[in-house]
């Protein structure tokens, strides 16, 4: 027995996502450390699948729906905070750009996953 959410695609790559996050602010090195940045990024690259995940236990396809949005949320802070980490020279532009175009292909899919769901409320 599994989960519903585990069959969703983009859950799975929001888990992925989340770990390629983790991986790559671990390898940060600050001369001094920006710890409240880094539980940020922690915290908002896991969201996405947290909420997509809590999103599916829910009794209704409209708050569904409004998990599906706050994982969207959750994706564009962590994309931002990567955009800063950019910025400091934290990371590279080669790391920035991959994980970027990652983030993209979910906000795409979750865009999908709302508009089904928003399609067959109607």
């Amino acid at each position: 027995m599994k989960f519903g959410y585990e069959d969703l695609d983009v859950w799975n790559r929001a888990v992925d996502f989340a770990v390629k996050v983790i991986e790559l602010v671990e390898t940060v090195d600050t001369g001094r450390r920006h710890y409240r940045l880094f539980e940020q990024i922690e915290a908002s690259s896991t969201s996405v699948s947290m909420n997509l995940a809590e999103g599916k236990g829910r009794n209704s396809k409209k708050e569904f729906v409004q998990f599906c949005y706050i994982a969207r949320g959750s994706l564009y802070e962590t994309i931002t905070l990567l955009e800063i980490f950019k910025r400091k020279t934290w990371i590279s532009e080669a790391d920035f750009s991959f994980i970027k175009s990652e983030g993209i292909e979910i906000a795409s899919m979750i865009k999908g996953l709302i508009n089904a769901m928003m399609k067959d409320e109607s």
